[in-house]
């Protein structure tokens, strides 16, 4: 390791074998699918957000234009507004994970593995998102990630108020990026809704008209899919899982429901897969399940998925600041190398820069999904007999 300059040859060189030898397959594949120009779709499980690893490696890692949506919790955007609270400044700090939960309790101390916050912050969060929900732009139904969209604005309003770092939902507005929520109800952006609505029933209000739209939001990710495969060159899709759970199954259903559900030809599934998972394979959970599973499933292409995957058994925050930075190095080397030799000469020598170097906008899907989702609407009128023949079954009714 004394012999090398940076952490691309470390990882390549230095980690020959047993549980290094994951991490560099995980870097050597993430390498190559974005040196191929491949969008990355990422699903992220855990508290990114309240242990600020979205500011220490996840922002930057959007920042590079490469990811074209994100899947993860409701907490997660929930807890991305607490720092930029009027009345909590710095709200979040580090405590012991074997220490007195109790003493914690009675101090309204609330606990998130080695991170805490006053209680309080919560209520004020609570407060935030009830006004939020109130106003004149929420009062319709839509999917989901309008409603993210919605709020990564005023998140970053408040975020610019405080003068504190922009936060996940701020930085996937600018960017467009899509945030994708599997289970909205199994969190408190939906708690404080279900309380809106708690009140509107009970005639405390009568303004709010605020709802989900589901199943627009599963099509929606249905046509960032299509679109990667039929419409976008290199025409295949690339996708990170850290963690697993509801975020990880959402990253993977598109192929499914396009091909499975909808019957539309030619899908394949993922082109490259790597995940990163404490969750053992033998709990049969979905979690755990390597991408070689997902194969059978459809939802990994099985043409590639020997080279183009691989399951790490770790805690992806103890690895992700390392492989992000890499990442970020070979960005920055072959943006020195532009700048000295110029795109012609760069693309030909080094093929892996063109896809380093896409534009820092990324592929701003948001903005797209309107139309995107009219050409699947397209497709699946064409496939109008198909489909019709699925609503036929020899169910045993009395």
């Amino acid at each position: 390791m004394d012999e090398c300059d940076s952490l691309h040859e470390l990882i390549t060189h230095c980690f020959p074998a047993f549980g290094g030898a994951f991490l560099r397959r995980i870097y050597t594949i993430l390498d190559q699918a974005i040196g191929m120009g491949c969008p990355l779709t990422m699903a992220i499980a855990g508290p990114v957000t309240v242990s600020g690893q979205h500011q220490a490696w996840l922002i930057p890692l959007l920042e590079t234009g490469w990811v074209g949506y994100l899947s993860t919790t409701d907490a997660v955007c929930y807890h991305d507004g607490h720092r930029s609270l009027d009345a909590h400044r710095d709200p979040i700090f580090e405590v012991p994970i074997w220490g007195d939960d109790g003493a914690l309790r009675d101090e309204r101390t609330i606990r998130v593995t080695d991170m805490a916050f006053d209680e309080d912050v919560l209520l004020d969060q609570d407060r935030f998102l009830s006004a939020v929900l109130m106003r004149p732009e929420f009062q319709k139904k839509m999917t989901g990630t309008e409603m993210r969209y919605r709020l990564g604005a005023l998140y970053a309003e408040q975020e610019r108020a405080m003068g504190v770092k922009t936060g996940l939902l701020a930085t996937c507005h600018r960017l467009a990026i899509p945030v994708f929520v599997g289970a909205p109800a199994d969190g408190s952006v939906f708690l404080n809704s279900m309380k809106l609505w708690a009140m509107r029933e009970a005639g405390l209000v009568d303004s709010y008209r605020f709802d989900l739209d589901l199943h627009a939001e599963v099509f929606e990710a249905c046509a960032y899919h299509r679109w990667g495969l039929f419409e976008n060159p290199p025409n295949a899709l690339a996708t990170l899982m850290l963690g697993g759970g509801v975020p990880k199954n959402y990253n993977l259903q598109p192929e499914p429901a396009l091909g499975q559900i909808l019957g539309i030809p030619n899908v394949h599934g993922y082109n490259f897969d790597v995940q990163i998972v404490t969750a053992p394979v033998t709990d049969g959970s979905l979690s755990s399940c390597a991408p070689g599973e997902a194969v059978t499933w459809g939802k990994v292409d099985k043409d590639t998925y020997q080279e183009g995957t691989e399951s790490m058994q770790a805690d992806y925050s103890t690895v992700m600041p390392f492989l992000v930075k890499a990442l970020l190095e070979n960005r920055s080397r072959y943006e020195r190398a532009l700048a000295e030799q110029g795109e012609e000469e760069l693309f030909t020598k080094e093929p892996k820069a063109r896809g380093y170097l896409r534009p820092r906008q990324g592929y701003r899907l948001f903005e797209q999904r309107e139309e995107l989702c009219r050409r699947l609407k397209d497709d699946v009128r064409a496939n109008r007999e198909w489909l019709l023949e699925t609503l036929r079954y020899p169910v045993a009714v009395r």
